[in-house]
């Protein structure tokens, strides 16, 4: 005979979801600021603070520390690079200011991809397109209007300089800043 659980047992704790980690560039204050405040006076955000992803969103079963010594690998002849400000794209849900793939941000982002073993985002590979969200998660119902008021905004630079990356990871709607590589 099987006796019931007892009221007192406590459940088995849900295990926590992976985090998922990030490689990026934040962009340089004049552009972050004018970013934000568009934002914030159209009431939209994309995820955390502007940047520029140079790999979406991963989850791998490596260490932190494992994670930092492969990516310190992958980076460790890359050279500070120019990123050039295309202008702005909508997608369904989704507004950016679309950067230039360049080849050599191209090349970057193929070396990040073979640090692992990870996951792969449908925005990895051949659909990688480098860009700053404004807003995501749009409602179609919105995204007229809005659509209109962002193509009035010019961005005031026009290519910015990255200098250092940045390793990310996203917990439980946190992201925390992990480790930078400053590049030559």
């Amino acid at each position: 005979m099987t006796l019931p659980a007892s009221p007192t047992s406590d459940p088995a704790p849900a295990e926590a979801p992976a985090p998922l980690y990030s490689v990026v560039a934040w962009p340089p204050e004049a552009l972050d600021t004018w970013m934000r405040r568009i934002q914030e006076r159209l009431g939209v955000r994309g995820f955390g603070l502007p940047h520029l992803n140079l790999r979406a969103p991963f989850t791998t079963p490596l260490s932190a520390a494992e994670l930092v010594d492969g990516l310190r690998g992958a980076l460790q002849d890359q050279r500070a690079f120019d990123v050039r400000v295309k202008g702005w794209k909508q997608l369904p849900s989704v507004i950016f200011l679309e950067c230039e793939l360049s080849a050599e941000l191209r090349g970057l982002h193929d070396r990040l991809l073979e640090v692992g073993p990870s996951s792969r985002s449908p925005y990895d590979g051949a659909e990688y397109r480098p860009h700053l969200t404004l807003a995501l998660g749009v409602l179609p119902w919105a995204s007229e209007e809005l659509w209109e008021q962002v193509q009035r905004e010019v961005p005031p630079l026009g290519h910015f300089h990255v200098e250092a990356l940045s390793l990310t990871r996203e917990q439980r709607g946190e992201v925390q800043e992990l480790h930078t590589f400053p590049l030559g």
